[in-house]
């Protein structure tokens, strides 16, 4: 194959998923690891792609711990992998319940397939996300609360208003998207953020992290929470194997989604039992 072929081949796969793992090259285009790491090298020169620990990510996704791509930007990421994911969150929720959705592209998708679910009725959403709340409005059945709060570059409400607003209430299950997590934990580039997401947690019963594999080891300016305080990481199987040992060595579950698929999830880690809100 020939350098262009293979650079065509590496730059389709990080604009289909955002981002690809110079392991998974290796074996898809066959050729050593000294090879991708050129190519890749060769796109990031051209400014197509942007050179990361262990592979290359879209030249606009975040970089600093400060950068906070917009909503827009980010819906394009990894668009297949969170569709799947969105899918196996919604196999989790039940008639009857409240539940809270963090502001984020892949809890909007969740968003989209409750507002197209009827068997969902009735239901109760907590949301501080701005296009969440649009979604939502109009579904019958579903009786929306929107926080309150100071508007970020991706449509989240945040602030003390947003978290006043919370404190007062208490859900069954937090749905919870992430700019970044890795062995330290979850975290986002912006600080009021980070602590309206603990507030999203601290009155949910449990919480799921929807996560998918390009947003491990992407970290930003403030933490939200360790891993530890998570009760579920659904996540696609294309994460890392350093992630998947770090989810699977403590208290939380890990749940595996294939591309492709909007049913296929595997567990691997041991069901713990929900604990009364994650700790702050």
């Amino acid at each position: 194959m020939l350098a262009t072929q293979r650079q065509e081949r590496i730059l389709a796969a990080v604009r289909a998923h955002g981002a690809a793992r110079v392991a998974d090259l290796v074996e898809s285009l066959d050729v050593s690891d000294m090879t991708v790491r050129r190519d890749i090298a060769e796109l990031a020169r051209a400014g197509l792609v942007r050179r990361v620990h262990g592979g290359a990510v879209a030249p606009d996704a975040p970089g600093r711990p400060t950068d906070e791509p917009g909503f827009d930007a980010k819906r394009g990421w990894a668009s297949a992998e969170k569709t799947v994911i969105a899918h196996a969150a919604l196999s989790t929720i039940e008639p009857g319940q409240a539940i809270a959705l963090s502001a984020g592209t892949t809890t909007y998708l969740l968003a989209e397939l409750i507002a197209s679910d009827p068997s969902l009725r009735p239901l109760t959403v907590v949301t501080n996300g701005l296009r969440i709340a649009d979604v939502l409005h109009s579904a019958s059945g579903v009786q929306v609360i929107l926080t309150g709060g100071v508007r970020t570059p991706s449509d989240a409400l945040v602030g003390p208003v947003a978290d006043a607003t919370l404190a007062g209430l208490r859900v069954d299950r937090t749905f919870l998207g992430v700019h970044g997590f890795d062995a330290a934990g979850l975290t986002t580039p912006n600080l009021a953020e980070a602590a309206t997401d603990r507030a999203l947690m601290s009155c949910a019963a449990v919480t799921t992290v929807l996560a998918d594999h390009t947003k491990w080891g992407v970290v930003g300016l403030a933490r939200i929470v360790p891993l530890d305080d998570v009760d579920t990481v659904i996540s696609d199987d294309s994460l890392p194997s350093d992630a998947r040992r770090q989810l699977t060595g403590g208290a939380t579950q890990l749940r595996l989604v294939t591309v492709g698929t909007q049913s296929s999830m595997t567990s691997t880690s041991a069901t713990t039992p929900p604990h009364p809100g994650a700790s702050t």
